[in-house]
């Protein structure tokens, strides 16, 4: 569906490349080169969120700032341990950004579809096709991202277990092939999906929220400030009706990435208690809640307010803020730059 604004009391209209469906990609080009795009937006982010993993896990008597987290964690275990666990965290990004991207595309261009053959105007209809593909993409990314995840997270703070007074864990890990096999013999393939409810809890609806708010920041966007982007002249092209601006490559970027940012800090902040009770469900060993058994979401809240009031399920929020915030850029302006080199009619997307 295109995302066209026009504001018609000036009657200016501004025409954008229109979008590009799931139909309309070489799925192989699509896969490949996403592969590669996104293990490098990931190898980016990293140590934002073992920054954010950290902060959420750490006793509140030893709560510091993000930078001072940082530095702390380079001086005293090295640089490379901002990206410990990226290896293994890596293994699950590539196949869990296959099956997120496959349900996104699919799922928005089915729903929009459908809407629109219901009568519904297309804002709404982009709006309600966007939200039904976030929350798809997120539940099929989360059945390969849970087991990953915890593993990955047990990676990150594993260092941090004997320096500090926080319970998480005695139990080391040489590696992440070692981490899957200690948790399946210990807890069984249920230890590898523990958090997974809260999961799909905490990124289906933050899903739903980004794409949507995307969607209509997108809009909001052009229809208030686009013209200041867009080139006036001859190539624009004017009619008798009013004035017709077609924004360059550049515009497009920009207004894709800020519309991202402003949408991943509110599902940042939303969804952010719900993040830090899952970092910590994750992470828990079992022998530690002393029953043989991961601990529940009511005893890890109640965990959480004993040790720092209501304000530490906010823990880590502003590297959570930044990661997400920046993550969104990336990611959109690298996949709407994925999705137009993998279109199959290259002339019909410019």
């Amino acid at each position: 569906m295109s995302l066209g604004a026009a504001e018609e009391e000036s009657k200016e209209e501004i025409h954008i490349p229109a979008d590009i469906n799931w139909e309309m990609l070489d799925k192989s080009k699509f896969f490949i080169l996403g592969a590669g795009l996104f293990s490098g937006v990931s190898a980016a982010l990293y140590p934002a969120v073992v920054l954010k993993t950290r902060q959420q896990v750490g006793p509140s008597s030893q709560r510091s700032s993000s930078l001072k987290t940082a530095m702390f964690i380079v001086r005293s275990e090295g640089f490379r341990a901002l990206y410990r666990g990226f290896g293994t965290s890596l293994m699950g990004t590539i196949p869990a950004r296959a099956l997120y991207m496959t349900a996104l595309e699919v799922t928005k261009s089915s729903v929009g579809s459908a809407t629109l053959g219901l009568g519904v105007a297309e804002p709404t209809a982009a709006c309600i096709a966007n939200a039904a593909a976030g929350v798809s993409a997120a539940v099929a990314a989360q059945l390969v991202w849970t087991p990953v995840d915890v593993v990955t997270q047990r990676l990150m703070v594993q260092n941090t277990r004997s320096e500090s007074t926080s319970n998480f864990g005695k139990i080391r890990y040489a590696n992440g092939i070692d981490g899957f096999k200690q948790i399946i013999k210990a807890d069984g393939l249920r230890g590898l999906y523990r958090g997974f409810g809260i999961s799909i809890l905490t990124y289906a609806p933050s899903n739903a929220v980004w794409w949507a708010s995307y969607s209509v920041a997108q809009r909001l966007i052009w229809g208030g400030i686009g013209c200041n982007f867009c080139k006036k002249g001859d190539p624009c092209g004017a009619d008798v009706a009013g004035t017709t601006y077609r924004p360059d490559s550049k515009a497009v970027m920009v207004v894709q990435g800020v519309s991202a940012a402003l949408a991943g800090g509110a599902s940042a902040l939303i969804t952010m208690p719900l993040d830090t009770i899952k970092t910590r469900l994750q992470v828990l060993d079992s022998e530690e809640n002393g029953r043989g058994k991961g601990p529940t979401v009511v005893q890890t809240l109640r965990n959480l307010v004993r040790e720092g009031g209501w304000t530490a399920c906010y823990r880590g929020l502003g590297p959570r803020w930044a990661s997400m915030s920046m993550s969104a850029t990336t990611m959109i302006t690298t996949y709407e730059f994925l999705k137009r080199l993998s279109a199959k009619n290259q002339e019909g997307v410019t």
